[in-house]
């Protein structure tokens, strides 16, 4: 029932890449396709970070020939990206314009790939790193991307972002931004390590949430195992089924302690699902 709509960050099937919990997994990423037929995952987020950009496979011709051979042979689908990239190196931060041009440039590259692929949505972290710090930051931001709205929808795509803006904060930029080529990423864990209140959230911007990342976190604190933190999983669910969220929820949950990745994430997985039935009874 509701399995086709829960994912997996890529990555989270293959082991650690320099002890981060996120990042492109370049010794085994053809690996993950198996193993996530395997464990019955059909969806997939890309992972994109800026160190060696134009070397990843969905960056190249060949690569994403590959990808889409991938994609058919094991019958997944990989419906958005994680442009940790654009956190990485946010041109709306570059000192100079020769920098800024540079990476603006980038950013349509990205837009270009996910294109060829069939990605549909760019998941754009304003977190860490990449957070809107003042005005003249987020003018920028919206500007470039009001200036390429007619790109992004030539290429069916959504610009989709991921904040620690408070609810009304995230309302005011999202009301930026024209509807539909732009939306939100909800992420679980960071609301709640935030302490922000879901109800509070939902009510402020529910109807431009397009993509979920499901995971835990402690107030204040880093990513733990689903359940081991304060993020409130019945109530978050039960308010995007009452609003009627027909969108993915992509599993970017804490590491496996053992190095048996599959197994945990099955095992979330599996909680997501429940999750979802309890609401989806809820709802009606």
């Amino acid at each position: 029932m509701s399995a086709h709509r829960i994912g997996f960050m890529q990555g989270r099937l293959s082991p650690l890449i320099d002890e981060k919990i996120q990042a492109f997994p370049w010794p085994c990423w053809r690996d993950e396709f198996q193993i996530a037929e395997r464990c019955g995952l059909r969806l997939m987020e890309w992972t994109l970070d800026q160190d060696r950009l134009y070397e990843n496979p969905l960056m190249t011709a060949a690569g994403q020939k590959e990808i889409r051979h991938l994609c058919g042979r094991y019958g997944i689908n990989i419906p958005s990206l994680t442009g940790d990239c654009f956190m990485q190196a946010p041109f709306y931060k570059a000192e100079d314009e020769r920098r800024q041009m540079l990476l603006k440039k980038n950013f349509i590259a990205v837009v270009e790939a996910c294109a060829a692929v069939g990605i549909s949505m760019i998941v754009v972290p304003l977190v860490d790193n990449g957070r809107l710090e003042n005005e003249v930051q987020e003018d920028g931001l919206v500007g470039f991307l009001e200036d390429s709205a007619d790109f992004f929808r030539k290429r069916t795509l959504s610009v989709i972002f991921e904040s620690d803006f408070s609810p009304e904060r995230y309302r005011r930029f999202i009301d930026r931004l024209e509807p539909g080529l732009f939306g939100i990423n909800y992420d679980i864990g960071n609301s709640a390590a935030l302490g922000y209140r879901p109800d509070e959230e939902i009510d402020a911007y529910g109807e431009r949430i397009v993509n979920v990342h499901v995971k835990d976190r402690k107030l204040g604190g880093t990513t733990v195992p689903l359940g081991d933190g304060n993020a409130d999983f019945d109530r978050v669910f039960s308010l995007l089924a009452r609003i009627g969220y027909q969108g993915n929820f992509i599993l970017q949950t804490a590491r496996a302690m053992d190095n048996d990745h599959a197994a945990i994430l099955c095992r979330y997985r599996d909680m997501t699902e429940d999750w979802l039935r309890r609401s989806s009874h809820h709802a009606t």
